[in-house]
This record gives structure tokens, C-alpha cells and sequence, in this order.
């Protein structure tokens, strides 16, 4: 009875170390450094959105706008950026630097992750219903900062967090290690962090154990709205553009990740470091799948059985205990 457990716990590592195992025979341009460096910055934007959809989920909410969100941000700090801003009252015309055009991007993350949390809290809407409204409102919101085209030609500057490298490493894959490594310790070694966790858990007890259940609600969405906004900067300075429908599709990936990664869609149960490990299976799938060749039509076919399969688990895993 013992060994059911410690296996559940360590299956997503299994099945990782075993995908690595298979490719490296199938495939022998896997095992290299290249392309393990390759791998670690195409999950950089996938990871960042899936360390606040950790938290979320781990409440027993879900965030479905987080893509949107990602566009919205890369897009006004680029076009802040490049093109200021006009206050024709006041006479005035404002220039951002780089960095004031990164904190205007995670503004707007701030924002719009806090007004998520707002609408379930205050106005008693289902995450689902309210963050399925912010997805079309961000979306909206893109095409009518950006006029549907393209912002390009940001400059070197802006374009080092996404495509610069520091010791050998991408600076996408060194700001998702700082962010992991803080909210492990968030999710861990913090009030904030256990608050969380009871939430999820059971948010009748945690209520009547004096918690105050909407303000913790309210801070997980605000931070995965804050980590699509880094996200957005991310994608933007990679590509040296801001494009509209940048992120589509992306929140599917993010809690495809953290439910591969065995935190519960219930609630409750869940850890950091255990998304990253779904961050890594459902890279290391893609990229393996692209280096045999395999056809993109299969590759969608082939993700969406493995998400299946380890929400099947999850199920089932909930059952027993």
C-alpha cells in the first residue's frame, strides 16, 4: 500500500526520463547540448504562464485568458516603445524607455490578471465564465492598440530578453528559473503559499478557519496575470514584434502542463517543480516529434491523448484518495 503513493509521486519524472530514453535511441540528433538548450527556451514561455496557472489551479480555479493576456502585454509595451504615447489634452507626448515599456507590459498583466480575480470574488462569476470574457476582451483590446498589424523594429535592447544569452544560457530560460525558484518558495515556505494550499484543499474550512479566502483568490490571479505579461514580453522581444494573435491557444498548453505535471484540477494538490516537470514532457514531446519527422497533424493527435492520459490519472488519483 506503501508503494502506490511514492509512484504516483514520482510519474511524471518516470515518464520523462523514459520519453529522453526512447528519443535518444530513435533519434540521434536528440541527446545534445544544442538541442537541450533548444528545448529549455521553447518551454521559457510555456513555463512562465504555467507557474501562476500552478497557483490558480491549486485554488481550484482555472485561468483561460492567460494567452490573451500575453498579447495584450507584448503588444503596449511595444508599441509604447516605438511609438509613445499622445496626450493631446495636456499638449504633451510621452517616450518610453525599455524599461519603462517592460513595467507598462506588466502593468497591464497586473491589471487585467487583478480584474479576473475582481469579477470571481466580487461578482461571484465562474472562473471559467470570467476569464473565458477577459480571453475575447484581452483579444479585442490587442487588435485595437495595434490596428491588427504587426509592431516591429524594437531595437537590441528590448530584443536581450528574448533572444540574449548569459553563461551560455537564453535570458528567457534565466527569468523562468529566478520565477521558479520564487514561487516554489512562495508556494512552500510561505502564509501566503499554505493559505493557498488550504484554499484549494477545502474553501468551506478555509473559511471557517477565519482565511480570507477572496483576497488569496484575488493574489493568484493577479500574479498569473503578472507572469503572462513577462510571458508577452518574452514572445515580443524573441520575435522583434508584437503580433495580435500572438499566445492563441497557449492557455491550453499552460494547464495542459500543470495537470501533466500532477497538480489537481480539484485543488489542493500540486507543487512547482512538478509543472516544471509537465513544462519538460510536453517540450521534449514536441521537439522529439519534430526531429522524427512526424507530421504536425500527428503531433497535435499524440498531445492531446498524453493530456488525456494524465488527467485520466489525476481522476483516478482523486478517486482513491
Amino acid at each position: 500500500m506503501m508503494k502506490s503513493p511514492q509512484l504516483a509521486r514520482f510519474q511524471s519524472l518516470i515518464a520523462l526520463a523514459l520519453m529522453i530514453i526512447a528519443l535518444s535511441v530513435l533519434s540521434d540528433k536528440f541527446l545534445t547540448v544544442g538541442n537541450a538548450r533548444n528545448i529549455l527556451l521553447q518551454i521559457s514561455v510555456n513555463l512562465c504562464l504555467s507557474v501562476g496557472m500552478t497557483l490558480v489551479i491549486l485554488t481550484g480555479g482555472i485561468d483561460l485568458s492567460v494567452g490573451a493576456i500575453l498579447a495584450l502585454a507584448g503588444a503596449v509595451a511595444a508599441g509604447l516603445l516605438k511609438n509613445g504615447i499622445g496626450l493631446p489634452m495636456l499638449g504633451v507626448h510621452l517616450e518610453f524607455t525599455t524599461t519603462g515599456a517592460v513595467l507598462a507590459g506588466l502593468l497591464v498583466g497586473l491589471v487585467l490578471g487583478w480584474f479576473n480575480g475582481f469579477t470571481i470574488t466580487r461578482l461571484g462569476l465562474p472562473p471559467f465564465v470570467a476569464t473565458l470574457a477577459m480571453m475575447s476582451i484581452g483579444r479585442g483590446l490587442t487588435m485595437l492598440w495595434t490596428g491588427g498589424f504587426p509592431i516591429t523594429a524594437l531595437g537590441p535592447s528590448f530584443g536581450f530578453i528574448g533572444t540574449g544569452y548569459l553563461l551560455g544560457l537564453p535570458m528567457p530560460v534565466w527569468i523562468c528559473a529566478a520565477l521558479v525558484a520564487l514561487f516554489h518558495v512562495v508556494a512552500r515556505h510561505t502564509r501566503f503559499g499554505r493559505y493557498v494550499y488550504a484554499v484549494g484543499g477545502n474553501e468551506r474550512a478555509a473559511l471557517l478557519t477565519g482565511l480570507r479566502v477572496d483576497r488569496i483568490k484575488l493574489g493568484v490571479y493577479t500574479i498569473c496575470g503578472v507572469l503572462a505579461g513577462v510571458a508577452g514580453l518574452i514572445v515580443t522581444a524573441r520575435l522583434d514584434a508584437a503580433d495580435p494573435k500572438a499566445g492563441m491557444g497557449y492557455e491550453l498548453d499552460s494547464i495542459a502542463a500543470v495537470v501533466i505535471g500532477g497538480t489537481s484540477l480539484s485543488g489542493g494538490r500540486g507543487s512547482i517543480p512538478g509543472t516544471v516537470l509537465g513544462c519538460l514532457i510536453i517540450g521534449v514531446l514536441n521537439n522529439g516529434l519534430f526531429l522524427l519527422d512526424v507530421s504536425p497533424f500527428w503531433q497535435q493527435v499524440i498531445k492531446g491523448i498524453v493530456i488525456l492520459a494524465a488527467v485520466a490519472v489525476d481522476r483516478l488519483g482523486t478517486k482513491r484518495a
